[in-house]
């Protein structure tokens, strides 16, 4: 059998965790696929034991780009790598200006649902990430990334405003509602990128599907959130950044430096409100501009210390993420894509930062 074959039948024995209360003793991968049937073959099965979860979620991330901007296929191969190692088998790339698709093609490699490329306002985010563009061209823009993607579009909905000295919105209330609107009608969902307070009441009340990183979020705009539906994915792994980030500016723009230390103070708070009052939270690390893949149980690790229960930040990242995201778990005849722990993940959520074993379509792969 080669590196890159599967064997034709898989067991995992001991408590496979199908759902938050639906715990097996047993699951099989046959060709690469879920069944709870005792197959054809089963005498001869690779056998795996411990405690099973669907093959974790990481649902912010960029996949082929680092700081400068795209990278190689080498870089992209092991950022891939990396997350796979953590457990991270199901990606939503929340924007990268590489083409990975080639990706699509390797069954070693965790599964990709893609964001396209950033949209964002000229000279209004890191450079060489996103189209810069204005207001009159984004229906455009978003139109041609709904194309490309893979059913999502990411929109840069605030930044520093460098004669402002501080962070603001940056698209018209009546852009982002046409832009959303045209996304609808293509079948994507839209994202956005917010740090701040100004954008978000607007972003909303246009239709948005996600906000991500969320640390504007106040007692005003959560009952929104919460009454139209539209999730967080909070990355406070990277929020954890901003007093550096603060540092960095404060000769410059302390009007922002300040700005990003009240948002960062505030992190637990504001997760732990919108959940509170029903708004959707899934893990998302931010991993690929600055910080490195992989790191899908630290941030699992960072709701519970916000103060969501572990059961629900470990859906967060498997039963609910995979949901969310329209994509299957251990469903009968689902990709066998799971992840194998020596304790039970919803005692401790520690315990998914060292996986006993990660299956990838039905092969054992770490």
């Amino acid at each position: 059998m080669s590196d890159h074959e599967a064997p034709r039948v898989l067991q995992v024995k001991g408590r496979v965790l199908v759902g938050p209360e639906d715990v097996r003793d047993e699951i099989w991968a046959v060709d690469g696929r879920v069944t709870y049937e005792r197959p054809a073959g089963a005498d001869e099965a690779v056998v795996v034991t411990g405690w099973a979860l669907p093959g974790l979620v990481d649902a912010h991330c960029h996949v082929g780009l680092d700081h400068h901007g795209a990278v190689d296929r080498a870089t992209t191969e092991k950022q891939a790598l990396d997350d796979r190692g953590a457990g991270a088998l199901l990606l939503r790339d929340a924007g990268s200006p590489a083409d990975t698709r080639w990706t699509d093609d390797r069954d070693d490699l965790p599964k990709i649902i893609r964001a396209g490329r950033h949209i964002a306002r000229t000279r209004r985010y890191t450079r060489n990430y996103a189209y810069e563009i204005e207001p009159d061209e984004l229906v455009a823009y978003v139109a041609q990334e709904a194309r490309r993607g893979d059913g999502w579009v990411k929109l840069v909905g605030d930044w520093i405003d460098r004669e402002v000295g501080d962070l603001t919105a940056c698209w018209p209330r009546e852009a982002v509602a046409a832009a959303i609107a045209e996304a609808h009608r293509r079948g994507a969902r839209v994202t956005a990128h917010c740090f701040a307070e100004d954008s978000l009441r607007d972003l909303v009340e246009a239709g948005i599907d996600c906000i991500e990183h969320a640390t504007g979020l106040t007692e005003e705009t959560i009952p929104l959130f919460a009454e139209r539906g539209v999730a967080i994915v909070p990355t406070l792994v990277n929020i954890a950044t901003f007093p550096s980030l603060a540092q960095g500016g404060e000769a410059k723009y302390p009007r922002w430096s300040a700005h990003m230390r009240r948002l960062h103070e505030r992190r637990y708070d504001t997760v732990r409100a919108a959940y509170d009052a029903g708004v959707p939270v899934f893990v998302g690390t931010d991993a690929g501009g600055v910080l490195a893949h992989g790191l899908v149980a630290d941030e699992v690790a960072e709701l519970v210390k916000a103060g969501i229960p572990a059961l629900e930040a470990l859906s967060a990242t498997t039963w609910g993420a995979r949901a969310w995201l329209g994509r299957p778990g251990l469903e009968e005849g689902a990709p066998a894509d799971l992840v194998v722990y020596d304790e039970d993940p919803r005692r401790d959520v520690r315990v998914l930062a060292a996986p006993r074993r990660v299956v990838l379509n039905g092969r054992v792969i770490g």
